[in-house]
């Protein structure tokens, strides 16, 4: 079993992408699938997960970007971002989710 740790980043934003039931979904389902978010590369091992958001399906949904720590079993939840406002991850954003990822043991 997991537990979950929320980034500063992914705390600032989780109220204006999610309800209490929506995120209480979310945790469910990476409870069940830890696995379910692509890698994304140069990471570390950050998964990226396609989350749909009410009325706009996967595609025009939410980025979940996460981390599963298996020798803490935690899993990490680093940000979250509408897919609308932002299409992919900036070369800097992925060196600081590296920087975070190579660091876990102090967070």
């Amino acid at each position: 079993m997991y537990s979950f740790v929320e980034l500063s980043l992914f705390s600032r934003y989780r109220d204006s992408y999610f309800s209490e039931e929506q995120f209480a979904e979310l945790q469910r389902h990476l409870l069940e699938k830890p696995e379910a978010g692509a890698v994304v590369p140069g990471t570390g091992g950050v998964r990226k997960l396609r989350w749909q958001r009410a009325g706009m399906g996967k595609r025009g949904g939410l980025r979940v970007l996460y981390y599963v720590r298996d020798t803490q079993g935690c899993i990490w939840l680093l940000t979250v971002y509408s897919k609308s406002a932002r299409e992919n991850i900036t070369a800097k954003d992925l060196k600081q989710l590296r920087e975070v990822v190579d660091n876990a043991e102090i967070i």
